[in-house]
């Protein structure tokens, strides 16, 4: 009798480890449509994301906003998952001494990603929604000098 209660209890944490494992990797599968270059061309100028998936666990993005022959914004993007929690790791040239910013995401489903950081000055939330027609919508929004301000920007797939 023990040795079959020790084979089961076995079997068990063996079972629950295996799940555990495919609910971690989960959430970064449900980032796989970033994956490819997007775009929004506006009279403002051209604004790029380009997504690449870099491992299991990683996906990695430039992000850069071109403005006639002048780069106006460029931003190294990482979104990585570790354990259970799914990370969007912003590093702005020019902002913050250079230094990558970390949003936790607050939510993940098949169309749409939300990653929060009350602490940072702006933006405070970032929004990733799939659309239709290869269509992507990221927003950002948050309190900015005492506004609550919110900014879409509209990517087709390329």
């Amino acid at each position: 009798m023990f040795q079959k209660i020790t084979l089961l209890a076995l079997v068990l944490t063996f079972l629950s480890c295996q799940k555990k494992e495919t609910v971690e990797k989960d959430k970064i599968k449900k980032a796989d449509w970033l994956i490819g270059k997007w775009e929004n061309t506006s009279p403002d100028g051209v604004l790029t994301e380009n997504w690449e998936k870099v491992n299991d666990s990683t996906f990695s993005a430039a992000s850069y906003f071109i403005k006639e022959a002048d780069t106006i914004h460029f931003e190294s993007i990482v979104l990585a998952q570790k354990g259970e929690a799914l990370t969007y790791i912003a590093t702005v040239k020019g902002q913050n001494e250079g230094k990558p910013v970390s949003f936790p995401s607050t939510s993940e489903t098949e169309n749409k990603l939300v990653f929060e950081n009350l602490k940072h000055d702006y933006p405070q939330k970032i929004t990733y929604i799939k659309g239709a027609n290869n269509t992507l919508t990221a927003e950002i929004s948050g309190n900015l000098n005492g506004k609550q301000t919110t900014e879409k920007f509209i990517m087709t797939k390329k």
